[in-house]
């Protein structure tokens, strides 16, 4: 999927009103303390860029899923005073997102100056992306950026819809998005490896079907993994399994050998008789898990294999964890395949979700090339399908 869109410096902005759709959606604790302000960080170039070339910035976002209607705990308020704190000025926050407080602060908005609207899911219209709605939005305005990479997959109102009424542009988090991932899939540094966790098979068969035709080798962890082991005839014992799947992941093993593509199953696996973190871990080899077993992590043999075709690669793409990564007695296949691909001379990209927050949380993400924001856009992008909240803006010429 290939996007050549215009961004921020392809348009003037002194003096334009600007309305960029930022995520915000970040977690918060019971008292309304941001606890990771990694989306903030993502989004203050594009501001910094807009507020120093003399716009008249005007962000919006969701928090959480209001469903429509106002609920303290999703305000925007809280955001609106880390964002002031980061950028050195005044954030100024309307108490609504699209009436009286919301044009006033618009009006009163001067060259270089910021505000923030509330939370647009406080309107069920937004996830609707009700024209009428986008419209009254888009009337804020003179130019559209599109800077959520994390809700690019959504054609909201303001995702996508506001952009009918404005000239849409991309800010620097969705083009660097664009950029990285993009080249990845259509010009990658091979050999091109692709590490693909996580629960189920159904989340990934999309991703799998677009990257056989572009990759050197696939590797599969996690609970999906034993989906594609029985498939093949392995006693899985009491593994997490799509039994809807298997004839579907039986398919994509052969089509991989088909293509010249490996296909890398874990040969070993750490299981426990129940689920959780107390469970007693046991080795066990992955064909024969054995009776009332569930296999919860990959093994020392499969960290190997994995760890040495990730080493040898030119580029690689991880989404989704090796087991599971809660239970520290089951988390070792996660922080393995982190640390093997930051000690690799790849160009690394971490696909969002789970396995972004698991290098975050080991300390490799300055070691990695980029990290997706988006969990369920970079799966989708990785998919090659079309991102409404990138498609709707403008091309170059």
């Amino acid at each position: 999927m290939k996007y050549n869109k215009k961004s921020i410096e392809d348009v003037c902005v002194k003096g334009k009103k600007v309305l960029v759709r930022c995520d915000f959606n970040v977690p918060q604790d019971e008292d309304l303390n941001i606890t990771d302000m990694t989306r903030i960080y993502g989004a203050l170039p594009t501001i910094k860029y807009l507020k120093d070339k003399g716009a008249r910035v005007i962000l919006c976002s969701h928090l959480g899923r209001p469903k429509g209607e106002f609920k303290e705990k999703y305000s925007l308020k809280p955001v609106a005073a880390a964002l002031s704190k980061e950028l050195g000025c005044e954030v100024k926050m309307a108490e609504d997102v699209i009436g009286e407080s919301a044009a006033a602060m618009v009006a009163s908005l001067k060259d270089g100056e910021i505000g923030l609207l509330e939370n647009v899911r406080f309107h069920k219209e937004e996830e609707k992306n009700d024209p009428d709605f986008a419209k009254k939005l888009a009337s804020f305005a003179e130019i559209y950026v599109n800077d959520a990479f994390g809700t690019a997959h959504r054609a909201h109102a303001s995702t996508a819809g506001v952009a009918d009424y404005l000239p849409a542009v991309c800010g620097y988090l969705i083009q660097k998005e664009i950029d990285v991932m993009g080249k990845a899939l259509d010009d990658p540094k091979r050999p091109f490896v692709a590490v693909l966790g996580g629960a189920k098979v159904s989340d990934k068969i999309g991703v799998i079907n677009n990257l056989l035709e572009k990759v050197d080798t696939i590797i599969i962890g996690g609970a999906m993994a034993y989906t594609f082991a029985k498939a093949l005839g392995a006693d899985i014992g009491t593994s997490r399994c799509e039994e809807d799947k298997l004839s579907y992941a039986s398919e994509m093993v052969f089509k991989a050998l088909c293509k010249g593509v490996r296909f890398m199953l874990p040969c070993d696996s750490l299981a426990a008789d129940h689920f959780a973190a107390d469970a007693e871990p046991k080795l066990v080899d992955t064909y024969s898990v054995g009776e009332g077993y569930m296999g919860l992590d990959i093994g020392p043999k499969t960290i190997e294999a994995y760890s040495k075709a990730v080493k040898d690669a030119g580029t690689v793409v991880w989404n989704g964890p090796m087991g599971v990564f809660e239970f520290d007695a089951f988390a070792n296949g996660t922080r393995s395949m982190a640390k093997a691909i930051a000690e690799s001379d790849a160009i690394s990209i971490i696909g969002g979700g789970d396995s972004a927050a698991a290098v975050e949380q080991l300390g490799y993400a300055d070691k990695m090339t980029h990290i997706s924001t988006g969990g369920g856009a970079s799966l989708e992008f990785l998919e090659g399908l079309t991102l409404p909240g990138i498609a709707c803006l403008a091309d170059k010429e």
